[in-house]
């Protein structure tokens, strides 16, 4: 327990942290009894008025139930009762909650009661609150660190020096100490590592690990973005050796054992920029008037071998992180860009799936296996969509052919129920220099739905073979690709939105809101607010995880999805290959109980990888606007919130924040019920999807933040 935790004077309300120091006494002690004045020489409260409060704290405890009092000032805690594992979610006002699995409700964690507690740290909690309202709760133990490594500033005033996080939510002050800077400076930035946190400290100590740089070029804050999650954007030399033994040259005897594809036109469409090719298409006109359409994915299970280097730091990894100016892949560039890349007039190893299609689409028989394939070309996704829509091409009938069949996938998708959302996606063309010089909107054409369709038939294909018991009437162990049913209460969010803008959601149940919400985006395509119409329509439905029950996918209207196509970037597709090929194999499966800690770990760095993603379009969008302080854009307000309106600019697509305060004119307010800006005397209002003139007036790169102010 620390010392000198009460000051020898005492305010009449309780000393940060004083709950959680009792119940650490009672913690370590389970079913021994304690008298007040037992606890009050154990924390060092010394002088009457840290006795009282103290004494008032064990009376409240024990009258919600967390200890038992045995006497007027005895007290004990039983059993290790009303204690819950979860993740700790830090809110930037300091509280944080575990999401409970199950529970409609999440604890409570005051900023008093988190201790120790860092963002996304597996804690053990002890329920303090239990009644009608809120669970809350008080963090009794770290059970596992998310991280231990953070990125910051450095700063050296006399002789004390810090670490100042980047993000003081998920990060907190470390103090560095016996000399360990290892080359920092005063104000440049630093990756840390917490050696210690003892008891006693306010901070935990700890060593620099690494010199970023100083702030401000664009290599040290993506760094610092990666790092900040976690992300090493450098491979350990041990598995970088491994993979310089992966050859690419294919072995004899390793193909006579595969189905033989070379000689079936096969191509690939992706991204112009791309380097890795997960996927081929290959297409085969059959004699009975069907064709077999072929979808081949990267064999990377053939050189990535359970518990081998590569392969514990691909888990490590989950997947390939992707920033505006560079790709932090799963696998380092030997595998990903070479050995296993499916690149254009070479042989390959590949995973595939393998429909005979009728002309309505219809699958009529499929075939999983080992394969090894000759990719005649690469297209771009521009130069697919060019021959979709007429330009001549030695392959134009058979794209042209595969392109109807998609469109009828896609079309019976839809009519079952999957949500119908036009992807758009922001990008930065950046100069020589890796600075922005251009935003460019890309949307979803016919070549990108062409291939999605394909990818989402294998993916759905692969899922229902091995969701069928096995010859001994036991399930196969898998990972899923799930989404459940969005919560009633967001689509009632989505429902009153829509009503701003005179659209009715009709919203009997369920199982029909996503036709309804596809017959409102057909309406509306053409309108001013579609695509923030169709933002917060994705923001209402459910986050996809993966699982290894499985409950379906909402989005997708499928009850059974996997992800098997893209395993150079997403460990979970490594995963379904090697059960894959273990089942077709019929040998005993290797995954067991494991695989519900893998479907965590992957989804909880699939957060993290979409979040370095977001905080790194951020940063380039005021990297962007950062010499337009000034000048006046129109945009339309994109977000509300309690301290300001969010616009998006239309001309740049940028996102900047007008505060509530520096709307002129009138004291301006949210309405949370009718979730919208207010002034209090002249009643003018602001809403979604309002058209606005604004001013950039301040950029912050460091912040990733855009301020504006209205033009009225």
């Amino acid at each position: 327990m620390p010392k000198k935790f009460f000051k020898k004077k005492q305010s009449t309300g309780s000393p940060k942290g004083l709950t959680p120091t009792i119940m650490k006494v009672f913690e370590k002690n389970l079913g021994i009894e304690f008298t007040h004045k037992d606890i009050c020489t154990r924390i060092d409260a010394n002088n009457p008025a840290s006795r009282q409060q103290v004494f008032d704290t064990l009376i409240q405890l024990a009258k919600r139930y967390v200890i038992k009092q045995t006497s007027h000032v005895s007290f004990k805690l039983e059993e290790d009762k009303n204690t819950f594992e979860g993740r700790i979610e830090l809110t930037q006002r300091g509280s944080g909650f575990i999401v409970m699995p199950g529970e409609t409700k999440d604890i409570f964690i005051s900023p008093n009661n988190i201790g120790q507690a860092m963002h996304n740290d597996m804690v053990k909690v002890r329920l303090i609150n239990i009644g009608k309202g809120r669970p809350e709760g008080v963090v009794i133990k770290i059970i596992a660190r998310d991280k231990t490594q953070f990125v910051g500033t450095i700063q050296i005033k006399g002789g004390n020096v810090l670490l100042i996080p980047d993000n003081p939510r998920a990060g907190v002050q470390i103090k560095i100490v016996d000399n360990k800077l290892n080359g920092a400076t005063n104000g440049v930035k630093a990756l840390v590592k917490i050696t210690v946190w003892p008891q006693s400290a306010e901070m935990p100590f700890g060593e620099v690990v690494a010199v970023l740089g100083f702030p401000g070029s664009n290599d040290v804050e993506m760094l610092s973005i990666l790092y900040n999650q976690g992300i090493d954007p450098v491979f350990p030399p041990e598995v970088l050796d491994e993979a310089e033994y992966v050859g690419i040259d294919l072995d004899e005897a390793e193909i006579a054992k595969r189905r033989d594809f070379r000689k079936v036109l096969t191509f690939t469409i992706d991204p112009f920029d791309a380097k890795d090719f997960d996927d081929a298409i290959s297409y085969k006109k059959l004699e009975n008037g069907r064709f077999e359409l072929g979808v081949h994915i990267a064999d990377v299970s053939h050189y990535v071998r359970p518990g081998s280097g590569m392969d514990k730091e691909a888990l490590k990894r989950s997947n390939s992180v992707y920033l505006v100016d560079r790709v932090i892949p799963m696998l380092p560039e030997q595998l990903s860009n070479i050995a296993c890349s499916l690149r254009p007039h070479e042989d390959k190893y590949s995973f595939s799936a393998v429909f005979e299609l009728d002309s309505k689409g219809e699958v009529l028989e499929e075939w999983f296996g080992k394969t090894v394939i000759h990719s005649d070309r690469r297209y771009s996704y521009e130069e697919a969509q060019e021959i979709i829509e007429g330009k001549e091409d030695e392959f134009q009938v058979e794209i042209r052919e595969i392109d109807r069949v998609a469109k009828i996938l896609r079309s019976t998708r839809l009519a079952d129920g999957a949500l119908n959302i036009e992807s758009e996606e922001m990008r930065f063309k950046l100069d020589v220099k890796g600075n922005p010089v251009e935003t460019i909107i890309k949307t979803s054409k016919d070549a990108h739905k062409l291939i999605e369709e394909f990818m989402l038939l294998a993916n759905k294909r692969v899922s229902m073979f091995l969701s069928k018991p096995n010859s001994n009437k036991d399930l196969i162990p898998m990972i899923y690709r799930v989404h459940d049913k969005p919560d009633p209460e967001k689509i009632g969010f989505l429902k009153l939105f829509l009503e701003k803008f005179g659209h009715e959601l009709a919203y009997q149940s369920l199982e029909k809101i996503a036709l309804n919400i596809n017959a409102l985006l057909k309406d509306i395509r053409e309108e001013n607010e579609f695509p923030l119409v169709q933002s917060m329509v994705i923001r209402s439905m459910s986050k996809a995880t993966y699982e290894t029950q499985n409950i379906g996918h909402f989005g997708l209207a499928f009850t059974h999805y996997s992800h098997f196509t893209s395993p150079i970037r997403r460990y979970a597709d490594l995963i379904v290959h090697r059960i894959l090929e273990t089942q077709l194999a019929k040998r005993p499966h290797q995954y067991g109980q494991t695989l519900d800690d893998v479907c965590k770990l992957i989804s909880r760095n699939e957060r993290k990888a979409a979040e370095a993603e977001r905080e790194s379009g951020k940063y380039f969008q005021t990297l962007f606007v950062q010499d337009k302080i000034g000048e006046e854009f129109d945009g339309f307000i994109s977000g509300i919130a309690e301290h300001g309106l969010y616009v998006k600019m239309i001309v740049n697509n940028c996102e900047g924040m007008v505060a509530l305060q520096g709307i002129p004119g009138d004291r301006y307010f949210f309405d949370a019920e009718k979730f919208r800006v207010i002034g209090s005397k002249n009643k003018k209002e602001f809403n979604f999807g309002d058209l606005v003139r604004v001013r950039i007036y301040e950029v912050s790169t460091k912040k990733r933040q855009i301020d504006l102010e209205l033009v009225l």
